[in-house]
């Protein structure tokens, strides 16, 4: 197997172990001599500060202390007594399920038994502490939940070499070399800036991924636009533009064909665009909303309405996207052309953040400083501090899972296109960046009619009346569902929401092909989250024919397909194009 490292003897180890470390050592030194302004601060989120605070503030309850204290030490007595006894009440946590601790080994050794156990014991307890802490600010207390989450995922047992059965078990059977071998991918991690999540050699944008058929028939300094050729005998007259985020590339949306969302679309008759991103440089420098709403958003749909010689499209928003199309629609509406979209589809997209998760916790001063000065040298955000941002929020899955397998363990990276994908991380512009979370983010101010200012129009949201269709993920860890279904309330037109199973990604990649999750529908929309996912209908499978069947009535009489680069818009190179291709 690829993945089992054959035994070495132990001198051969030992010399091995001597050179990557004196490797890894060059390569740190040469590392903080190239980029000293990376060494963090004493406190460079308010870290110190917030635990402090929220220490102070769990003393100051000592009763509330004593009586968790004493209801764990009743667990713990329980745990220890059904490992001495025989035949004795199981501990609270004994048939807890957690995939850290699915394999046999932590179940074999009643050692290792007793430490998941322990260690699960002690974090429920520790969870509940946090959770319960009273006198904070609602902000300082969701951030002290989130910091101890974090302590107590990194302190599992699963992620050290001499607690981990699975470990101690292939180091004995390969004489250490999963050990060698995890050190040389921690220091090829380290020479790259980032954890590598898959074998990224096995993949290539527009070799095996981002490979649906088109051509770039436009481009300015923010985007490339991207035209696909159809494969239908006629087409829908209305056209489809897709906006997605330019913190991710485009190609999330065309993954592999059975996961390309795109070529499905353009399966179903549509005539498909979307706008794939610049990667931020120095050229970015001064790009804000408002440049995203008009040298893109509403650029490209101008092109595209005159590409296909109609005078309305739909058009999708995913995520960032999505937030800012609220914001063009509102500007259209402000100019008497809001007739110019037929329809818009918001893909897990938030435009009120008072409930916008775990994301909040990194957007206050401290956030905003840590923020200011990555970029104090460059006009630009690195995706690969955003990358790891995102990735904090699932930490068990998205960091420690791949610590034990790819350091630990010295299993090989296993290709898999969606990792590869989210490896492929986008630089944005500082400017933009640091006033999409003071104003949108941090005030809230994208609901507040007048509260910022696109283009020179005073955004007010309840001026839309574009029939939308609002999809939300039920597990997504970026923007919540309930946070997506708040769109409901200001938008006037026609609305259809719709609950995705799974999170940010998959529950937004799902093809019908795939057969997985589900989704949830209501003839009506009540105001309040919860009593829409009450009266929801569950339906098995893919939303995306749910989607189609909304938007074909939408769309117009058939047409003959519309072939790239053959009318005024010359092909300028084929598709997936040269800005997807810009790597960090």
């Amino acid at each position: 197997m690829a993945d089992e490292p054959a035994a070495v003897q132990p001198i051969e180890a030992f010399q091995k172990w001597t050179e990557l470390a004196g490797r890894g050592q060059q390569l740190m030194m040469e590392f903080w001599a190239k980029e000293p302004d990376m060494l963090p601060p004493s406190d460079p989120m308010g870290i110190m500060a917030t635990w402090q605070r929220a220490t102070a503030a769990a003393l100051a309850d000592p009763q509330r202390l004593f009586d968790l204290q004493t209801r764990y030490m009743t667990d713990a007595m329980a745990l220890w007594q059904s490992f001495l006894t025989p035949g004795a009440t199981a501990s609270p946590v004994a048939a807890v399920k957690d995939k850290r601790f699915s394999g046999e080994a932590w179940q074999q050794a009643p050692a290792f038994d007793f430490m998941r156990q322990s260690y699960l014991l002690a974090s429920q307890y520790v969870m509940e502490a946090s959770s319960g802490i009273e006198g904070l600010a609602p902000h300082e207390k969701a951030k002290a939940q989130f910091l101890v989450k974090q302590f107590v995922d990194a302190m599992s047992p699963s992620n050290f070499a001499l607690t981990n059965p699975e470990v101690l078990k292939k180091t004995v059977e390969t004489g250490g070399s999963n050990l060698l071998k995890g050190l040389e991918h921690l220091l090829g991690d380290l020479q790259a800036g980032r954890m590598k999540m898959t074998d990224e050699n096995a993949f290539e944008v527009g070799r095996n991924v981002a490979i649906t058929p088109g051509k770039v028939v436009f481009e300015n300094r923010l985007f490339q636009l991207i035209q696909y050729s159809p494969t239908t005998e006629t087409v829908f007259a209305t056209p489809l533009l897709i906006f997605p985020p330019w913190i991710n590339k485009f190609y999330i949306l065309d993954l592999t064909a059975e996961k390309s969302f795109i070529r499905w679309a353009v399966e179903q008759g549509l005539t498909v665009f979307v706008t794939s991103w610049k990667n931020a440089d120095a050229s970015l420098a001064d790009v804000t909303l408002d440049s995203y709403v008009g040298e893109g958003q509403l650029t490209a749909l101008d092109t595209v309405l005159d590409i296909c010689k109609v005078k309305s499209a739909h058009v999708i928003g995913y995520c960032v996207a999505g937030t800012t199309l609220a914001a063009t629609l509102a500007v259209l509406a402000a100019r008497g052309q809001a007739a110019k979209v037929a329809s818009a589809t918001f893909f897990t997209a938030q435009v009120d953040m008072s409930e916008c998760g775990e994301l909040s916790v990194f957007v206050d001063e401290a956030g905003l400083e840590a923020v200011a000065r990555l970029t104090a040298d460059k006009p630009w955000l690195d995706g690969r501090n955003m990358a790891m941002t995102f990735n904090m929020l699932r930490s068990n899955d998205l960091i420690w899972n791949y610590v034990v397998n790819n350091y630990l363990m010295g299993k090989d990276y296993f290709p898999f296109d969606l990792l590869y994908w989210n490896s492929d991380a986008t630089n944005v512009p500082a400017l933009w960046h640091r006033s999409y979370l003071e104003d949108i983010y941090r005030d809230n101010l994208l609901v507040k009619p007048g509260g910022i200012t696109v283009l020179g129009v005073p955004i007010d949201l309840t001026t839309v009346a574009t029939p939308s269709y609002i999809q939300g993920g039920k597990e997504d860890h970026i923007a919540p569902a309930r946070s997506a279904y708040k769109l409901t309330s200001y938008f006037t037109g026609e609305k259809r929401f719709v609950l995705a199973g799974s999170g940010h990604i998959a529950g937004v990649v799902n093809p019908p092909s795939q057969h997985k999750y589900q989704y949830w529908t209501s003839d009506v929309l009540p105001e309040r989250f919860d009593e829409f996912v009450a009266g929801a209908v569950e339906t098995k499978g893919s939303w995306w024919p749910d989607w189609i069947s909304w938007l074909a009535p939408r769309s117009g009489a058939q047409v003959k397909p519309r072939v790239p680069g053959t009318g005024k818009y010359k092909a300028i190179e084929d598709a997936p194009g040269r800005y997807v291709k810009e790597r960090i």
